[in-house]
């Protein structure tokens, strides 16, 4: 994909909200867009092989989530998955 769009936010009655909590049908989303990539991640198991602009991606969510993203998965296969930090450590 060329970008990619994530949700940051919710516009309800003029009020910015991180989560609605009311009137979800009535709340806009409010959307950040990021560059994409072209590249295939397929098989990768090292995160610094991955595409710049993923890792921009996998950052970014981090930063909004408030929560480090310990496993990626990059395909269907249990040995395609990039392991940054033990979830039992």
């Amino acid at each position: 994909m060329e970008t990619l769009r994530l949700c940051v936010g919710y516009r309800c009655d003029g009020e910015e909200l991180k989560t609605p909590a009311r009137d979800f049908e009535r709340c806009e989303p409010i959307y950040t867009e990021m560059p994409g990539w072209q590249e295939s991640t397929v098989g990768v198991r090292r995160y610094e092989e991955l595409p710049i602009n993923a890792r921009l991606y996998l950052e970014k969510l981090e930063n909004l989530i408030e929560i480090p993203i310990d496993i990626i998965s990059t395909g269907a296969d249990r040995n395609e998955t990039i392991i940054r930090r033990h979830p039992f450590d």
